[in-house]
């Protein structure tokens, strides 16, 4: 519980720097060089901002349906009045507010769920990416650190 309080203010900071990390990197680089597969040093950083961005959204997106207060309070918080249910859904993220009415408000903003989709397929692509690097330099007989 005490990481998904502190997820969506530490994230933003594991995501800078890792930004960093790849500005650094890409600064160092000499010009010129054309294009080539990334390092896996390169690879991992993209990854750990990938990682940082879905799981910083996925925690802000489950801690905005999540108040001290009771339903019904939280509801009217968002403007509706009268009795509520609170439904929630894990993937894609939602939690809302229902009427009896049948008016709805979604308490989760509508950015989380784009950015854990896109977060997750950067990850994902980055992770390939660093398999193809490191496969890559064996077979070129380069057998020493993977960080090259």
């Amino acid at each position: 519980m005490v990481t998904l309080v502190f997820a969506p203010l530490l994230m933003p900071l594991v995501f800078a720097g890792a930004a960093l990390g790849l500005a650094l990197r890409a600064y160092s680089r000499l010009p010129g060089c054309g294009w080539h597969l990334p390092s896996v040093t390169t690879c991992v950083l993209v990854m750990v901002m990938a990682g940082a961005a879905a799981f910083g959204a996925y925690t802000w997106g489950v801690m905005s349906g999540f108040y001290v207060l009771d339903p019904d309070q939280m509801c009217a918080v968002r403007g509706l009045p009268g009795d509520h249910i609170v439904t929630r859904a894990t993937l894609p993220i939602s939690a809302q507010c229902v009427t009896e009415g049948g008016s709805a408000a979604e308490l989760v903003p509508g950015w989380v769920n784009p950015v854990i989709i896109g977060g997750l397929a950067l990850f994902a692509l980055a992770l390939m990416t660093g398999i193809l690097a490191v496969a890559r330099r064996r077979a070129r007989g380069h057998h020493g650190g993977v960080t090259g």
